[in-house]
């Protein structure tokens, strides 16, 4: 279940890089492509990164 962001995001990521492609051959518009693709790749990122986080230690309730 922790892996479907994970193929989300990687899927999201070649998408963009597909339609970034055709924004560079003037088949897109390319201010478009730009940021969705730097969105992606950073939201990627930032799932990666955010798996392992340390949460700190649990307070027992007596």
């Amino acid at each position: 279940m922790k892996t479907l962001p994970i193929i989300f995001w990687l899927l999201a990521v070649v998408i963009s890089f597909f339609m970034n492609l055709l924004g560079i051959m003037h088949l897109f518009p390319l201010f478009l492509t730009m940021p969705l693709l730097f969105v992606t790749i950073l939201c990627t990122l930032w799932t990666l990164n955010n798996r392992n986080r340390f949460k700190g230690f649990q307070k027992r309730m007596w």
